[in-house]
């Protein structure tokens, strides 16, 4: 393990949650999108779908040239098993609509990759966690509101649990901060890997917690 000392988190997602869930466990990440397409990719079960497109996009914003040195790069990919089949972004209002209708009153598992690229040896953590999620049996005239807002068409599994979503979801089993896009037990697992400390990443004033 190191010593204690700075380390800059790269986050190599777009993810608006993703970002908020940092920053509220006290890390300042700079956010850096990867540009990787998330549906060019081969067919592969939930859980390797979603470890490897967390890592092509990790890799991929590791092997810029402007990044702070030492920095890590953690690049993460979510998606929601259900019925043995694997649901990522739905894009459009007709695909949401059709997998609520599926979803409601159903469990699904919502499965997150997470690839840590350490920029300063070159070393690589990754795992994925997974977290049960129960949907509520909602309406057809519920669903149509909830697509109207545009909020499910963007976001893995067309739900959110910490938004609009969050009065759909009727209980979840597991790491709440993994339904919303990143798990930060595992994300402290993979940093201890790697050789470095949680609190390494923390960007928090010393006086915060009597604030």
């Amino acid at each position: 393990m190191t010593a204690a000392r700075e380390v800059t988190l790269v986050l190599a997602s777009q993810s608006p949650a993703r970002l908020k869930t940092l920053r509220g466990a006290g890390i300042e990440p700079l956010v850096i999108v990867s540009g990787v397409d998330e549906d060019d990719v081969p067919p592969l079960s939930p859980a390797e779908l979603a470890l490897h497109l967390s890592t092509l996009k990790a890799e991929a914003v590791a092997r810029r040239d402007d990044l702070p040195e030492g920095a890590l790069v953690l690049g993460c990919d979510s998606v929601l098993e259900f019925r043995g089949e694997a649901l990522g972004k739905p894009h459009t209002s007709d695909v949401a609509t059709a997998r609520w209708r599926e979803l409601r009153g159903g469990t699904g598992v919502l499965v997150s990759g997470h690839t840590l690229v350490d920029t300063a040896t070159g070393r690589t953590a990754r795992d994925t966690a997974s977290t049960t999620v129960h949907f509520a049996e909602v309406d057809d005239a519920e669903i149509t509101a909830y697509v109207a807002t545009g909020e499910p068409l963007q976001v893995a599994g067309a739900f959110t649990v910490d938004g609009l979503g969050g009065a759909f979801v009727t209980r979840i089993e597991g790491d709440f901060h993994n339904v919303v896009g990143v798990s930060l037990p595992l994300v402290r697992e993979l940093v201890h890997t790697l050789g470095y400390r949680w609190t390494d990443l923390w960007s928090v004033p010393l006086d915060f917690a009597g604030s």
